[in-house]
C-alpha cells in the first residue's frame, strides 16, 4: 500500500498494451504491407512490359519474314511475361508493332514494339469499382532497328 494514497494496485493498467498493439497493427501495418505487395506488383509488370517489348523488337526484326518475326515476338512477349508471373495476360492482344517502313523490315528502318496490359489490385473486392480502380494499365515501349547491310 502506498502512504496516503489507499489501497491502489500496481496492475491497473495490464492487457493495455495488447489492446494498443493490435490497434496500432491495425491502423498502420497492414495498410503498409499492403502498400509494398502493391507496389512490388506494379514494379514487376513495368518490368516485364518494358523487357517484353525490347525482345519483342530484336525478335521481329532478327526474323526472316514478317510471319515468321510476328510469330517470334509473340513467344517473347510470353516468355517476359510468363518470367515475370503474368501467366494470365494474353501476349498476342498486349503486342503491336508498327513498322516505319512499308513492307517491313526493309534495312535501316525501325520496328516500336509497345506491350500493354493491365495488373489487377491484389484483395480488391468487385464491389467496390465504382469507388477504387480494379486494374491499373502498364505499358513498355522499344524501338529496334533493323539491320542496315540484312539480306546483303
Amino acid at each position: 500500500m502506498r502512504r496516503g494514497t489507499g489501497p491502489v494496485s500496481d496492475h491497473d493498467d495490464a492487457g493495455n498494451a495488447i489492446v494498443e498493439f493490435l490497434a496500432v497493427t491495425v491502423l498502420l501495418l497492414i495498410p503498409v504491407l499492403y502498400l509494398v505487395l502493391l507496389l512490388g506488383r506494379l514494379q514487376a509488370a513495368t518490368f516485364a512490359a518494358d523487357g517484353a517489348a525490347g525482345e519483342a523488337g530484336r525478335a521481329y526484326t532478327e526474323a526472316s519474314t514478317i510471319d515468321v518475326g510476328s510469330a517470334r515476338a509473340v513467344a517473347a512477349v510470353a516468355l517476359a511475361l510468363r518470367d515475370q508471373g503474368f501467366e494470365d495476360v494474353d501476349p498476342a492482344s498486349s503486342l503491336k508493332l508498327e513498322c516505319s517502313s512499308v513492307p517491313c523490315l526493309q534495312p535501316g528502318s525501325d520496328v516500336a514494339a509497345t506491350v500493354r496490359f493491365a495488373v489487377r489490385l491484389p484483395f480488391v473486392p468487385s464491389f467496390v469499382s465504382s469507388v477504387v480502380p480494379l486494374e491499373i494499365p502498364v505499358r513498355g515501349d522499344a524501338v529496334a532497328p533493323v539491320d542496315q547491310f540484312r539480306g546483303r
